[in-house]
C-alpha cells in the first residue's frame, strides 16, 4: 500500500486506555445512581464519542449526555488518562514507519489536550507531524471533522495517498466520508464483524501487521 500520509486513532489503536476510560465512566454513572460491577461493561466507550455512548448505551437525554461527560472528566483529567498502557511494538512501528518516509498524525475523538499529554506522557509525541483531537466544546468529536481538521491543518489534500488507521467503525466511516482508505485494527476494541461491515480497506491483526502493510 503506497501512502504518504498515515492517521492513526489513539485509544484502542496505539494504547490501551481499558482501565482510565471504563474508571472514569463508572465515576460518571455513579453521578446518576447507576451501579456498574463489571469494568467490562464499559468497554463499549472506549473509541465513540463519549456523549453518543451515554445516550445509546444508558439512553441518557443530551443534556444528561453532556452533563456525564463533565463528571467523566473531573476522574479522567486527574487519574484515568494515565491508566493507559502501550501496544507492544507500537514505538517501533511507528519510528519504522517515519524511517520509510511516512509522515505521521493522529486523529482522535479524545479532546486534543488529552491526546498531546497522553503521547508525550509515553514519549510517542515526537513521531507525528501534527497530534489532533476534538474540542471540549463538542463542535469537533465526530471522527470526520477530525479528519478534516487535520487535513487544513496540515495542509493535506493528497486523498488517495492518505490513509486512517483504527479500531472502531468510527474510524472507517470517518474515513469514508473523507474519501480516504482506511485499516481496521483487530487487536483493539473493535471486532472483526464491525471494521468489515463498515467497510474498511485493510484489516491488521497486530500492530506489527501495520508495517508490513507499507
Amino acid at each position: 500500500m503506497k501512502k504518504e500520509y498515515v492517521l492513526f486513532d489513539l485509544d484502542g489503536t496505539l494504547t490501551d486506555p481499558k482501565e482510565g476510560i471504563t474508571k472514569s465512566v463508572r465515576h460518571a454513572l455513579k453521578a446518576f445512581g447507576i451501579e456498574v460491577e463489571s469494568l467490562d461493561q464499559l468497554c463499549c466507550f472506549i473509541g465513540p464519542p463519549l456523549k453518543d455512548s451515554f445516550m445509546e448505551y444508558y439512553d441518557f437525554s443530551e443534556a444528561d449526555a453532556q452533563k456525564a461527560v463533565g463528571i467523566f472528566r473531573e476522574y479522567f483529567s486527574v487519574k484515568g488518562i494515565f491508566e493507559n498502557k502501550v501496544y507492544e511494538g507500537t514505538a517501533e512501528v511507528l519510528k519504522a514507519l517515519c524511517e520509510s518516509g511516512k509522515k505521521l498524525y493522529v486523529a482522535s475523538s479524545k479532546p486534543e489536550v488529552f491526546v498531546r499529554k497522553i503521547l508525550k506522557h509515553f514519549e510517542l509525541d515526537s513521531y507525528f507531524e501534527f497530534m489532533g483531537g476534538a474540542d471540549f466544546e463538542e463542535v469537533r468529536v465526530k471522527k470526520a471533522d477530525v479528519i478534516r481538521y487535520v487535513f487544513d491543518t496540515c495542509g493535506i489534500c493528497d486523498l488517495p495517498g492518505t490513509v486512517m488507521i483504527g479500531d472502531r467503525k468510527h474510524d472507517v466511516l470517518g474515513a469514508k466520508e473523507c474519501g480516504i482508505d482506511s485499516v481496521g485494527v483487530l487487536y483493539g476494541y473493535g471486532s472483526r464483524q464491525e471494521l468489515s461491515e463498515a467497510g474498511a480497506d485493510f484489516l491488521a491483526e497486530s500492530i506489527f501487521d501495520l508495517q508490513n502493510l507499507f
